[in-house]
């Protein structure tokens, strides 16, 4: 006996195209769609891969345990749960061109596609914050990033990214389908004319996006004016005689705040061109292409989207030299050193330094600009 049909069969079974009406595959050349493909499975490959790995190594390793850990922790189970939910069936599309796995899959694939992409905004832009507030306001730091504290931002994170959904998922603000032009699933106008597509792009992109730029705008000047004031210090400090190799021990300071400066100012670049060209273009061509008149277009936005899933892990972890320690312990099996070598904000400033200027942590990097104190190489 054949079973009835559903809600949901019958929304894709109106949307999907009817037989011999203009294949999707008249759109998207087989040669793009191969291509594709075989990116899609490598970028799901890479990211499983350097997501689980990133994540073993923060629990594993004690030196790379701290207050941003936790939110990359977060990121990293949102892109992995994007490469292994998300990124076979965006395979499988482009294989066949078109979308094959019924309606109630076009209804769940979507709806988790843009809750992991939300989580993964939200927790770029949280990391942003920690090092925002513990650069810009180091004073109200240790009463904002408790335990519970950091535990209800994650939360939030996943709840705000998924519930923002929920009107879409039971059809009264948009609905989830089969968007015939592109031959995927994703949100579509419901029986009213109603669509969350424009409210998801200002809260998972404009708002991020503008919350990343304030961010670090105030960062890059609290780290300008800080070195300001330490070149300043060290060039008056002392009107007598000076100490035999004073000149060179200031030289060697600036030089290593310049450098230091330099690295922080590519972290910075790297982390905000990364958000830009992996969000960005999808969005750009779904606004300004609706009629899908250039479909290699969307084809690379899609494979850009995807690969903001494998490319996380290299911008927020690799780049730092404690987490490609905590990397090769974790591939070689090795016991992890017990040292705890958290960022300094996250341990606590020395209460009677009164020569502190800042101390800037960026993206997992414990970084100190204090007069009288080497800068660490920690990239």
């Amino acid at each position: 006996m054949d079973r009835p049909e559903t809600a949901l069969d019958v929304v894709f079974r109106m949307s999907a195209p009817a037989a011999g009406a203009d294949s999707e595959l008249s759109r998207f050349s087989r040669p793009m769609l191969t291509l594709a493909a075989v990116l899609t499975i490598l970028i799901m490959i890479l990211g499983v891969g350097g997501n689980l790995l990133t994540i073993v190594a923060l629990l594993r390793c004690p030196r790379v345990r701290n207050v941003a850990a936790a939110f990359i922790i977060s990121l990293c189970v949102a892109d992995l749960l994007f490469c292994v939910t998300v990124l076979p069936f965006s395979a499988s599309r482009f294989i066949h061109g078109t979308w094959t796995h019924g309606g109630a899959l076009c209804t769940v694939v979507p709806f988790m596609r843009y809750g992991n992409v939300g989580v993964s905004l939200l927790s770029i832009a949280m990391i942003t914050i920690n090092r925002y507030i513990m650069i810009a306001h180091y004073g109200m730091y240790g009463r904002v990033y408790r335990t519970g504290w950091i535990a209800a931002m994650i939360v939030f994170c996943w709840l705000f990214s998924y519930g923002f959904q929920l009107p879409t998922l039971i059809g009264v603000w948009g609905v989830f389908g089969f968007d015939r032009q592109l031959g995927t699933c994703s949100i579509r106008p419901d029986a009213s004319g109603r669509s969350s597509k424009t409210a998801l792009f200002v809260t998972a992109f404009v708002v991020p996006c503008i919350i990343i730029i304030a961010c670090y705008a105030r960062i890059f000047w609290v780290v300008h004016q800080s070195e300001k004031r330490m070149r300043a210090h060290a060039g008056g400090g002392g009107g007598g005689g000076a100490r035999p190799g004073a000149g060179s021990g200031r030289e060697g300071r600036e030089q290593r705040a310049k450098r230091n400066e330099w690295r922080i100012t590519k972290m910075v670049l790297a982390i905000f061109l990364s958000f830009l060209c992996c969000y960005l273009p999808i969005t750009i061509v779904k606004v300004t292409d609706t009629n899908v008149r250039y479909p290699g277009l969307h084809v690379a936005g899609y494979l850009l989207l995807y690969l903001s899933a494998c490319i996380n892990p290299i911008i927020y972890v690799i780049m730092n030299a404690q987490y490609r320690q905590a990397y090769r312990s974790v591939l070689s099996c090795r016991r992890p050193r017990a040292r705890m070598a958290a960022s300094t904000a996250d341990r606590g400033m020395d209460g009677n330094s009164k020569t502190m200027v800042s101390h800037v942590s960026i993206a997992m990097s414990p970084v100190s600009l204090t007069p009288g104190t080497g800068v660490d190489d920690d990239y």
